[in-house]
This record gives C-alpha cells, sequence and structure tokens, in this order.
C-alpha cells in the first residue's frame, strides 16, 4: 500500500508541472516506472477524477480537484482573510511583489500574494510551490530563527539548489550558506541578490506564533534594478511591521492557531 501511494504522489507531482499533459509512456521512463503499472495508476487517478485523459491524444493531465481542495482547504483555515489585507498594503509601500509562505512540517509553503508593481518589469512566479531553503529569501529567514546544526539539517534533507537551476550566487556549500544566515541573524530579515534568479533579488521576515514558534514568512521580491540592496534596506522595517501585524492577527487563522 505505502508503494501504490508514493508511486501515486509522485504521478501526481510531475504531472503538475506538466500542464499540457504527458504521454503514458514518456510518464513510465521520466518516472522509472514499469508501463503495465504507471497504466495502472493513472487509470485509478482517472477514476477518482484528480487525472483525465486528453480524448484527442491520449495524453494525461491534471484536473482541476487537486486545486480545489487546496483552495477550499486556504479559504477554511482563514489565512488569506487575514493575511491579504496587510500583504496588500506592504505591496503598496515597496511597489514589488509580496507573498506569503506557512511552515508546513519541514517544509515552506507560498498560499497567499499581493503584487504591487504597476508599470515595467514585473516578479510574479508560481504559486503553491515549496520553497527551496538554501536559495529562496524566505529560506534564509526561516533558517535564520534555527541553530546552525537545525537549519543544515532541513538543508541537507532538501539538498542545495544549483545555480544552473536558480540564480548565479546560490550558494552551495555550508560555509556559503552560513554567511546568509548569520546576515539575516542580525538585521533581522533576510536579503538575496541573484541567489534564487537571475537578475533578481528578495527579502523576507519570519512571522512568530503567540508562542514564539515561527508560523510563517513574508517576502517582498522584484528586479534588481528596482530592488537595490539600498532599497531593501529601507524597507527593512515595513517588511518587519508587516510580519508582526501578520503575527498579531494569526490568532483568526484555524491553521496559524495549531502552529502558534
Amino acid at each position: 500500500m505505502t508503494a501504490i501511494l508514493e508511486r501515486s504522489f509522485k504521478v501526481l507531482e510531475h504531472l503538475s508541472g506538466h500542464p499540457e499533459g504527458r504521454a503514458l509512456s514518456a510518464l513510465s521512463a521520466e518516472l522509472e516506472m514499469p508501463l503495465s503499472a504507471t497504466h495502472r495508476l493513472l487509470s485509478e487517478l482517472v477514476r477518482y477524477g484528480y487525472v483525465r485523459q486528453d480524448q484527442s491524444h491520449g495524453d494525461y493531465m491534471l484536473t482541476i480537484k487537486l486545486v480545489s481542495l487546496g483552495l477550499s482547504f486556504l479559504s477554511n483555515s482563514g489565512i488569506v482573510d487575514v493575511a491579504q489585507p496587510l500583504l496588500d498594503r506592504l505591496a503598496v509601500a515597496s511597489g514589488e511583489l509580496v507573498r506569503l509562505a506557512v511552515v508546513d512540517g519541514d517544509e515552506l509553503t507560498f498560499v497567499a500574494k499581493a503584487q504591487g508593481a504597476t508599470r515595467g518589469l514585473r516578479y510574479d512566479p508560481d504559486m503553491g510551490l515549496s520553497v527551496n531553503l538554501s536559495c529562496s529569501s524566505a529560506g534564509h529567514a526561516w533558517l535564520s530563527t534555527m541553530t546552525d546544526e537545525q537549519a543544515l539539517q532541513l538543508v541537507a534533507k532538501q539538498g542545495f539548489g544549483q545555480p544552473e537551476d536558480f540564480g548565479p550566487k546560490a550558494p552551495t556549500t555550508v560555509k556559503a550558506l552560513l554567511v546568509f544566515l548569520r546576515a539575516a541573524r542580525k538585521r533581522g530579515f533576510s536579503m538575496i541578490n541573484e541567489v534564487f534568479s537571475p537578475a533578481m533579488t528578495a527579502m523576507a521576515a519570519p512571522v512568530r506564533g503567540a508562542h514564539g514558534g515561527v508560523i510563517g514568512v513574508i517576502t517582498i521580491a522584484g528586479p534588481l534594478v528596482r530592488l537595490t540592496e539600498e532599497r531593501m534596506l529601507a524597507l527593512g522595517p515595513q517588511l518587519l511591521a508587516a510580519a508582526d501585524d501578520v503575527a498579531r492577527a494569526s490568532g483568526a487563522s484555524a491553521l496559524f492557531r495549531r502552529r502558534a
């Protein structure tokens, strides 16, 4: 049963990266699963409504059922209702993309955002993604609230991101990562420059619950030409204030109460 569940989730996760769909043979090869087993899993996922097969070319793709479950969960938890006005306010003040990620076990996942850029370059990556801890401002902000040993254990579990997949300044060693984490601890928020993506910068501050535990992270991200190091330092107090505001309001969210 465990193997079947693991394979099913692998199929769902893989299809999430291919909205155009994938052929049975391609899925089998890419997931290194036998063709017959892949077909059986897909048939069950189709039966339960999580996957559909395109009638014209036979490729398999996700339905919106998983998205609907996620949106329903977020709506019922009250997270977006609590955070959205505060994110909107920070987005207007910064003129950049502001996002909220929540701590979920050993991972951070983005759940809400506000776009403050009204002209020029607009940075707006996909939502609902598990955050890479070693190569993101959100990851650095969260890790900076831990001891070095705790932080490195989480990174070792997830793995270092590589510059070819992220930005040219992505840290790939323990020593390089600790430089970022210690700087974030000192100033109270993280800052990165071409770490997550080329020509992009970002900053993030942790959101602490009523009992001091970190329940989430707020980020500001934008193009390097606009969100310079000087600009990020100037925005630091507003970012920290927004994190405090979300922390104070977190009691209104059932999910945040459980994590506080």
